[in-house]
């Protein structure tokens, strides 16, 4: 069997009711648009280590910077793109902003990742 057709259904009809229900589920295009947009954000390596950081502690921009060994320049452009996907959020006091992980569900989604990774 060629490689072109391994992927391929055998049988020549389709199992409609399994199409109908699984259908039913799909998630809608504006939904598919903003995971595929948070599973962009965590493409980058930078991003995901700033997520890291953020998950054992909260931290102010110049702490993340000599953490990871970087800029506070680059830090500060990388904290823009995961506040604007809301996977962190930011808190002052006084002349300082903190940084920490949005919610329970962006702690959750690096752990399952991790475990994910580590499993494989």
């Amino acid at each position: 069997m060629d490689n072109l057709n391994e992927d391929r259904c055998v049988v020549g009809h389709l199992h409609n009711k399994v199409v109908d229900r699984v259908r039913a589920q799909l998630v809608d295009d504006n939904t598919a648009t903003r995971l595929a947009e948070l599973f962009t954000a965590l493409s980058d390596p930078t991003r995901v280590r700033i997520i890291s950081a953020l998950s054992a502690s909260e931290l102010c921009v110049s702490e993340l910077a000599a953490t990871l060994d970087m800029s506070q320049s680059a830090i500060s452009h990388q904290l823009r793109v995961l506040r604007q996907l809301q996977l962190v959020r930011r808190r002052r006091a006084g002349r300082t902003i903190y940084y920490s992980l949005d919610d329970e569900h962006v702690s959750t989604l690096f752990r399952e990742g991790m475990n994910h990774v580590q499993h494989g």
